[in-house]
């Protein structure tokens, strides 16, 4: 599930002396606004830091949205472009301060968190468990239960290089599959058709009675919503792995043999 963002520094630090302040920050700006799904909290986190810099904000408080940025999957590199950007704008003088602090946190090493971690921060459906159907697949693939009445619907997530055997979806009649990308970059192919490249945003119809496989890019996670198609006389078919040869001639040239 998406992080719930619970602040309590409000009603820590101002309670009792001032208890309707310290609602509005807790319950509101950081209740309320900070999860509100409109913005990830990535690009919200990044935001704030942007906002305190152009106002020369360089106490606590903006080390704290430093390290809130970080545990949100802003890297060094995002970070020092971030602020190298925002200096043209607010001042040379503020990005310095910003910079110390800066340093300061991203020298810190980061306990505790993964990968996994820091893909889920950049996409708003679940990354989920190990795939319980992970011997039909080629490396590391998760899955997280959607939607299980009327229209079932999953998200699958492949780790860089992870990609599912070639299978079909048999119907008699109806029947198939539809993928949306949600996150990263991946792969789809039908048999005997060239790939299409997936990103946030593309929809693939997957026909009944089609060999196809998918799964992500060698060097990026990757995430789509499986939406299944009512049919008659549905079954899944699972056939070989898309070979290790097979799969670096689609990365480099952008095709794959067939």
């Amino acid at each position: 599930m998406k992080e719930k963002i619970i602040q309590t520094a409000g009603r820590d630090a101002l309670g009792a002396f001032a208890p309707e302040f310290a609602h509005f920050n807790d319950d509101v700006l950081f209740g309320e606004n900070w999860n509100n799904e409109d913005i990830d909290l990535k690009t919200r986190s990044l935001i704030t830091v942007v906002a305190l810099m152009s106002q020369g904000i360089t106490d606590s408080s903006l080390k704290y949205h430093l390290m809130n940025a970080k545990a949100h999957g802003v890297t060094q590199k995002e970070m020092a472009a971030a602020i190298t950007h925002t200096a043209f704008y607010a001042g040379w003088p503020k990005a310095w301060a910003v910079f110390n602090l800066a340093k300061d946190v991203y020298s810190e090493p980061e306990i505790g968190l993964t990968e996994k971690d820091r893909y889920q921060n950049t996409i708003f459906f679940p990354v989920g468990e190990p795939n319980p159907y992970g011997r039909f697949f080629t490396g590391q693939s998760y899955l997280a239960p959607v939607s299980a009445e009327q229209v079932p619907i999953f998200n699958v997530t492949f780790e860089p290089g992870c990609r599912n055997n070639w299978h079909i979806h048999h119907a008699l009649s109806g029947g198939g599959q539809i993928l949306l990308c949600v996150g990263g970059r991946g792969w789809y192919q039908e048999w005997g058709r060239r790939p299409v490249e997936m990103t946030p945003g593309t929809a693939v119809n997957i026909p009944a009675n089609v060999k196809h496989w998918h799964g992500a890019a060698a060097d990026s996670w990757f995430s789509h919503l499986a939406v299944e198609v009512g049919g008659e006389q549905c079954s899944n078919e699972w056939l070989e792995p898309v070979s290790d040869e097979d799969y670096a001639a689609l990365e480099s040239k952008g095709e794959l043999p067939v």
